[in-house]
């Protein structure tokens, strides 16, 4: 489904528009680099066996191949700003180092640049594809009606007071409110919880949520583009738009350094010759040779080769991340806030107690098989958990023959089995006083554990009661440890009810939960954790995680989450173990201290070949050296974190 025709017009600069334009950059820029890197080997490879027009020939079409995208946008952008970028230092640096006769130093400047060019709108087309797999969920056209008549419309053409009609099985298309009819709702998208929910005359309603047993009709209270949905699609874009203080610090060291290279670049060529007594050719040498070995060749590969390694490293470990940048910060997290449903919990109901009364002709196999077959003729996820029970707990062996099965919408069913009627679920729905009276009152201490109950009724008597819960994963209490040995405070976020969040938290081991959260709600607190920690990362799974994963400082979404989660999402969780973050925290920290030592190391080898280079010590051979060598030993330190 696509989102309404205004929603794509208002949002097409960011995502139909962008999302189509970036993709296709992404292959053109990486092909360029990679082309690029390659005619660079090769000609280095040939050096000795082609002539010298043939050697520059090869390295001025790496140039033009790798560099023109950067080329471009550096200029570009140094028109717009009237402001010079690290872009133009490259291009200044390649110059410099054709101009005193290093072809490939230059070209090698322009390959690393290329590079990090492709992997940048790499990252953007990342970000446009979360937004547009949130919109594909918004339904296109809604049942409009006007004097008793159903007429088709699009959804971005209804106004505040239209009747719309939802039929069974049906995406609801906006905001509104039930005035005729009821259904049970399936609400995961806007708050994550698998249990659906029973809506009655004038209960609200949200768009892209599905109405599941019963057709609504709706009178509409919100205008297409400001349902909630769409609220979640503007916070998960908005998030993502935000810059974070690191990325505005590196923009601002970025102007800096190109400024102070530029200017000792300017200064050496003529200083020198007017105070010191150099010659002309000799300040222009050297403050070419500055230029050559001021280029951050060695500071890109600090970052980039060790980043890269970590990121294979957690690969293996079925841990996926979608940039460097969210490998280093996994390290700085002090809080995770974890979502129940999906992340904590298997995302789906099951059986924990079932409990019987058998002194009405019929055992529990049989009470079980008559329930299973009845509920096996139902599609709600409760029927289908009490089913999936009864066939284990049987193992087919007993036939039941089920007859006139009808649907009770927000109730239970109905049915006849060998000439008894059967009624199946909520207290109310067989009686509640039976119901509470049930085997001494044991529903009352099962919904106390935040289960769901749920009654069989055999001809006017209560013969069984089932519990159902989301049970948490085998994984959870031992991931939750482990984080808590590591310093990092867990805090479950939910949009279930206080009784269940309590039960779950309890159960998992976590000491700080916030109960009956919304999309918008779970992203405040995220910004609340944000401020009382600094740093934290949210785990999720679901479309209703999106914006608060986004608003994280590592969003991280379970495997077997939905699209939008895992587009969204920084990393990747594809075993579904929580444990594997406390792992990947530790590899974080290593990457951390390796970057650093790379930094240092690479900073210090600048100062010291730029200070001898002033000195007139360094000649260009040893210049070279000393430039490309730091760059390797950098290279081959991030490799260990292979290991």
């Amino acid at each position: 489904m696509a989102v309404p025709s205004n929603v794509i017009k208002n949002q097409e600069p960011k995502t139909s528009f962008s999302l189509k334009d970036s993709k296709f950059l992404e292959h053109i820029e990486l092909i360029a680099a990679l082309f690029s890197g390659f005619l660079i080997l090769l000609t280095w490879s040939l050096e000795s066996h082609i002539s010298e027009s043939f050697y520059v020939t090869l390295h001025i079409i790496a140039f033009v191949i790798g560099g023109y995208a950067k080329a471009k946008e550096g200029i570009t952008e140094t028109i717009r700003t009237k402001r010079l970028n690290v872009e133009m230092l490259m291009i200044f640096a390649a110059i410099g180092s054709v101009i005193i006769g290093y072809w490939t130093e230059g070209a090698i400047l322009i390959f690393i640049f290329a590079l990090s060019g492709a992997l940048e709108t790499y990252s953007l087309n990342k970000s446009n594809k979360a937004i547009s797999a949130l919109m594909e969920l918004q339904p296109e056209k809604a049942t409009l009606i006007v004097n008793g008549h159903e007429s088709p419309v699009p959804v971005s053409s209804l106004q505040i007071g239209d009747k719309i009609l939802v039929r069974a099985g049906e995406r609801i298309p906006a905001d509104g409110k039930i005035v005729k009819g009821s259904s049970t709702v399936d609400e995961s998208v806007i708050t994550g919880e698998s249990m659906p929910v029973n809506k009655l005359m004038k209960n609200e309603v949200y768009a892209s949520t599905v109405a599941l047993d019963g057709t609504l009709q709706v009178e509409i209270t919100t205008k297409p583009t400001e349902t909630l949905f769409q609220k979640i699609i503007d916070m998960v874009q908005n998030a993502q738009e935000e810059k974070s203080p690191s990325q505005l610090f590196i923009e601002k060291f970025e102007g800096t350094y190109v400024n102070v290279v530029l200017a000792a670049v300017a200064i050496m060529m003529f200083l020198p010759y007017l105070v010191f007594g150099w010659t002309l050719t000799e300040s222009v040498y050297r403050a070419l040779v500055l230029l050559v070995v001021a280029s951050p060749c060695a500071l890109v590969a600090s970052i980039t080769p060790a980043t890269l390694s970590a990121i294979s490293n957690a690969a293996r470990k079925g841990v996926l991340f979608k940039g460097g940048v969210h490998v280093e910060n996994l390290s700085h997290v002090k809080a995770i806030a974890l979502d129940k449903t999906g992340t904590l919990t298997k995302g789906k109901p099951e059986v924990t107690d079932a409990h019987f009364k058998t002194d009405h002709g019929m055992d529990e196999v049989y009470i079980t098989a008559a329930v299973g077959a009845i509920e096996n003729e139902s599609t709600h996820p409760l029927a289908q958990a009490i089913t999936a029970y009864s066939r284990k707990q049987i193992e087919g062996k007993t036939e039941i023959e089920v007859q006139n099965m009808k649907n009770v919408s927000g109730n239970g069913v109905t049915a006849m089995i060998e000439g008894r009627k059967w009624e199946i679920g909520k207290p109310e729905f067989v009686g509640k006083e039976k119901a509470e009276a049930f085997l001494g009152g044991v529903a009352s201490e099962l919904a106390a554990q935040g289960k769901t109950v749920v009654f069989a009724k055999a001809d006017e008597e209560l013969v069984s009661v089932f519990a159902l819960k989301d049970t948490i994963r085998q994984t959870t209490k031992e991931a939750i440890k482990q984080l808590k040995d590591k310093g990092i405070v867990p805090v479950m976020l939910t949009g279930d009810n206080e009784r269940t969040a309590k039960a779950v938290a309890e159960e998992a081991g976590i000491d700080q939960y916030i109960a009956n959260c919304l999309p918008e709600e779970k992203v405040e607190h995220i910004k609340a954790l944000r401020s009382k920690y600094k740093n934290i990362a949210m785990v999720g799974d679901g479309i209703n995680d999106a914006p608060a994963l986004a608003s994280a400082n590592v969003g991280i979404a379970m495997g077997e989450g939905t699209d939008v989660a895992l587009e969204t999402a920084d990393m990747v969780l594809m075993k579904n173990d929580l444990s594997r973050i406390t792992n990947t925290v530790t590899l974080s920290s290593r990457l951390n201290r390796i970057v650093k030592q790379n930094v240092v190391f690479s900073l210090g080898v600048i100062v010291i070949l730029i200070l001898t280079n002033y000195m007139q010590i360094l000649d260009l051979p040893l210049g070279v050296i000393g430039h490309e060598g730091s760059t390797i030993l950098v290279i081959l330190n991030g490799l260990r974190l292979l290991k």
